[in-house]
């Protein structure tokens, strides 16, 4: 099993932070889990605008094949403007929405305000609908306060949410598993 956990976000560190966070309680909790971390920082990602997957820049090759080759999701997004990111969005984009259908998907998102927890109500919830995903039930919204001015986690109960994610993530996914295994 592969856990995919996307920064959506090429401004900013809090998103991969969490990201991170949570990948990494994956694999304290379950060493067999294969855990990669999709930083959309780190990569030249073209816009999606329809061409074939040979037509891309090497960087926009790897997102689609990483992502394509995952079993489980964890989308981490800062929320600008009460909506996700463009990077994020256009990661979404590029992937056929097939690649999606019947795995699971958690999610982590930050933002300035309190308010702002109900994009992942609104916008991930209903585009993994859409993907016809499994979502996790708990997510996780993190405001700015819960870091230092080194972008360091320090709200315990925050720590918690991300232990809890993670757990709930590794549970689902080996039912899910279970299930297609057997199936087949």
């Amino acid at each position: 099993m592969k856990v995919l956990g996307i920064s959506g976000t090429i401004v900013g560190e809090k998103t991969s932070i969490l990201v991170n966070s949570v990948i990494d309680e994956i694999k304290e909790i379950d060493t067999n889990i294969e855990t990669k971390i999709l930083d959309l920082r780190d990569y030249d990602m073209e816009f999606s605008d329809g061409r074939e997957f040979d037509l891309y820049n090497e960087d926009t090759k790897k997102i689609i094949v990483e992502v394509s080759n995952a079993d489980a999701y964890l989308i981490g997004s800062p929320i600008f403007n009460g909506s996700i990111p463009a990077p994020l969005k256009n990661v979404f984009d590029l992937i056929d929405p097939s690649i999606f259908r019947q795995k699971l998907m958690g999610f982590v998102a930050n933002g300035g305000t309190y308010q702002h927890y109900l994009m992942i109500e609104n916008q991930l919830k209903p585009i993994a609908g859409y993907f016809r995903s499994h979502v996790s039930p708990c997510y996780i919204y993190a405001h700015d306060s819960h870091f230092n001015p080194n972008n360091k986690i320090i709200d315990d109960d925050l720590l918690n949410r991300i232990h809890n994610l993670a757990q709930e993530m590794v549970f689902f996914q080996k039912v899910l598993r279970s299930r297609i295994d057997n199936l087949i």
